[in-house]
Parts: C-alpha cells; structure tokens; sequence
C-alpha cells in the first residue's frame, strides 16, 4: 500500500512537473535570449527518474 502511495505521487509530481514545464516555456525562450537558462528540464528529468525507479522495484 505505500509502495503504491509513493508511486502514485511521484506520477502525479511528474505530470505536474511537465505541466509547469510546458507553462514556463514561453518565459524560458524569452529569458534565454537574455542568457539565463531555467533548468526546468533537471527536475522533470529527476521525477522521472525516481518514477521509474519505483516502477522497476518489486512490489
């Protein structure tokens, strides 16, 4: 049961991590022109990461 806990809120942080990625990207092009980057794609890569961590694990 909390196997399936955890699972199921690293998915939804994931999910909700691409939302804010996809929301961000208007203001990451624009700020990327100034030469600051948003390293958004480090914590959509890290949640997903640790997602499929616990898909892989036993249950």
């Amino acid at each position: 049961m909390e196997s399936y806990l955890s699972r199921a809120a690293l998915f939804a942080l994931y999910q909700f991590s691409l939302l804010v990625g996809i929301v961000m990207l208007p203001i990451a092009l624009a700020t990327q022109r100034f030469g600051v980057a948003l390293p958004v794609h480090r914590l959509v890569s890290r949640l997903g990461d640790a997602y499929d961590e616990t898909r892989s694990d036993p249950a």
